[in-house]
């Protein structure tokens, strides 16, 4: 089983990967639609940029249990049975991961914190850290996202071989 930093570690890895792919998403969505002004369609561009993740985290998952962090973090994740999820676990998985990201945004707009990037990053990266912790309640130390969807994530050792 992957350690709690080492999964973080990989969580950063991902996000800056993201960063990009977001950022080509809004591109390609931009010139598609004559996008002039950033807040003209920015119903479409979300649905689309989540769309593009979902697609590219579904896709990586049901391949091979793993995206390029989680590859350079000799990290997978494994249906049951080991075996990469299905379609359905991985979309059920991309849907529930989200509660890395909601609940932190959702706090900052409680907390009238959306003035400022600075106070949503500290919220953000507060509850992100919170969730994180919270795989300690678990014998297993899995995230509880994945014990909802019957996935788990295990360290890959420099053999290629899952570990259990």
């Amino acid at each position: 089983m992957p350690t709690l930093r080492r999964r973080l570690a990989c969580l950063v890895y991902e996000a800056v990967l993201l960063f990009g792919v977001v950022m080509i998403a809004g591109l390609v969505y931009g010139v598609a639609t004559g996008q002039r002004h950033a807040l003209d369609g920015r119903l479409g561009l979300g649905l689309f940029v989540v769309a593009v993740l979902a697609l590219y985290f579904v896709w990586c998952w049901t391949r091979s249990g793993q995206t390029l962090p989680m590859q350079t973090w000799r990290i997978r994740l494994e249906g049951p049975g080991g075996r990469p999820p299905g379609l359905a676990r991985a979309l059920g998985r991309f849907v529930c991961a989200w509660v890395w990201v909601l609940p932190g945004l959702g706090l900052a707009h409680l907390l009238g914190w959306t003035g400022s990037g600075w106070t949503v990053f500290v919220a953000l990266t507060g509850w992100v850290l919170t969730y994180a912790l919270l795989s300690r309640l678990r014998a297993d130390r899995q995230f509880w996202h994945d014990a909802l969807c019957g996935t788990r994530l295990v360290l890959v050792p420099a053999s290629g071989r899952a570990a259990s």
